[in-house]
């Protein structure tokens, strides 16, 4: 009974907590971003100009503005080039994923949300769906509701934490044990698509199968709660603050576990002490697919690195924005301090990223159709690279063995030029990690998910990293 009570207060804690970083964050939401004229605008290695008089305000908000306002948004629009709006469709159609409340509850904890303490993990998700997105969409593809994303969305997204608060604490009061917050229904715009050819058709499937992989219930294979699990071989728990280097672990072994077959010609590699040894890699991606399948996997190598000592070397900013200018570029996860942002592009000397820290509530993805405007991001956010932490972790997209030669080689030769200091900020190394006297990784382990090796990084990373709230 005793047991219970505690249960009950902690998801009433957990509630409040929610409420209040919505509260904390929605502001955020509703800031104006700016970007320049003047300079090119990239983002996970496309490039943008934004060609109009004075600047142009992020997204909906120069729209919202000109409404308000009664100026002519068309004739604005008019005289923008057409990269604004391509810009708009690009960056919300890369998947946003954020706390999120109400979900199943976690085994072992009774957290039913990750509010204040998920985040990393979810700057992580969001730059694995980035590589997934390359492997099953390419970078080309696009939303084709994206631009229905508007500011009436935003407006509702702050309405509605006021109404969860209020919620919550006439819950408290009446032992409620699930207060219902019931969403306020949004208008589809426009006519309904009466016919998509079969490349529309087959693209929208896997979009919304890449999102449901990352759903918040045990099943999902890239969802918090099998994170979570992963983490707990590494000394994790739910509730915990994980680094951006124990994050790429957790990530690599929860694509090896996966069991959907359409996850079986993906594997991920993890930069050891910031050496990306070729063969290690070359290995993974020619293992078996499926069962003894014979084929070649596409890879994702992550790269945990520091980007100075305790504040970031701005020695290491054009690496950076040439790190992003990549289009096989998945991201970068890193943050500020005290904080995780998913990095995915940069104007001047400014990063462009998609923040987690806004609360949402569950979504069943085991549902037909089900809705996907919470996991696209309305409103890109910018921030001096100057504040960025020096901890984080670079992702990389290569479909082939051919695409993992070549990206290799032009990234030495990016890392060479804008090193100035005697030693790169990572390398590539020919041959396996084992010829160098390191412990390499078994790419299958059947007692353990980390070996005592990777244990000993990971507490290493975990000591060394910032804490995340």
């Amino acid at each position: 009974m005793e047991a219970t009570g505690t249960d009950e207060v902690e998801k009433i804690k957990s509630k409040f907590m929610s409420a209040w970083h919505n509260m904390k964050y929605s502001w955020v939401l509703k800031t104006k971003t700016y970007f320049s004229r003047n300079s090119p605008v990239f983002l996970l290695g496309k490039c943008y100009h934004f060609k109009t008089e004075g600047e142009y305000r992020a997204l909906h908000s120069f729209q919202s503005s000109s409404a308000a306002d009664g100026s002519n948004f068309d004739k604005i629009t008019a005289e923008i080039s057409g990269n604004v709006e391509e810009f708009r469709k690009d960056f919300i159609s890369r998947i946003w994923l954020t706390y999120r409340e109400e979900f199943p509850q976690i085994q072992g904890s009774a957290l039913t949300t990750d509010c204040g303490w998920g985040c990393t993990l979810r700057t992580g998700q969001m730059l694995l769906a980035q590589g997934l997105m390359l492997h099953f969409l390419g970078r080309a593809w696009v939303w084709p509701e994206a631009l229905d994303m508007d500011s009436s969305e935003q407006d509702s997204w702050t309405t509605n934490t006021v109404r969860k608060l209020t919620a919550s604490f006439e819950a408290s009061l009446t032992a409620e044990r699930d207060p219902k917050i019931l969403p306020q229904p949004r208008p589809r715009r426009g006519p309904a698509r009466s016919s998509w050819d079969v490349t529309e058709t087959r693209n929208e499937v896997y979009h919304r199968k890449i999102i449901s992989w990352f759903g918040d219930s045990p099943p999902a294979a890239f969802g918090l709660h099998q994170l979570i699990e992963y983490g707990k071989k590494s000394g994790k728990a739910a509730g915990d603050w994980y680094g951006p280097a124990v994050v790429a672990h957790i990530l690599r072994k929860a694509v090896e576990e996966a069991r959907d077959p359409e996850l079986q010609g993906v594997t991920v590699y993890v930069a050891q002490d910031c050496t990306v040894y070729s063969s290690d890699v070359i290995d993974r991606q020619c293992s078996l697919v499926d069962s003894g399948k014979a084929g070649t996997k596409a890879v994702i190598i992550l790269v945990p690195v520091r980007l100075g000592g305790e504040r970031t070397n701005t020695d290491y900013l054009e690496f950076v924005k040439g790190i992003l200018s990549l289009e096989y570029c998945v991201g970068i996860i890193g943050g500020k301090p005290k904080q995780s942002y998913y990095f995915a592009g940069f104007q001047d000397d400014s990063l462009i990223y998609m923040d987690p820290h806004y609360c949402q509530s569950f979504v069943d993805v085991s549902i037909k159709d089900f809705p996907l405007e919470s996991f696209h991001c309305p409103s890109p956010k910018k921030m001096s690279f100057k504040k960025m932490d020096p901890s984080c972790t670079i992702g990389f997209y290569c479909r082939t063995v051919q695409d993992f030669e070549k990206a290799s080689e032009e990234i030495t030769r990016m890392l060479n030029s804008s090193s100035k200091e005697k030693y790169p900020l990572f390398t590539f190394v020919k041959g396996h990690s084992r010829d160098y006297d390191f412990a390499s990784s078994p790419l299958h382990e059947e007692n353990d998910l980390f070996s005592e090796d990777e244990k000993k990084r990971l507490k290493r990373f975990s000591t060394e990293e910032f804490v995340l709230l």
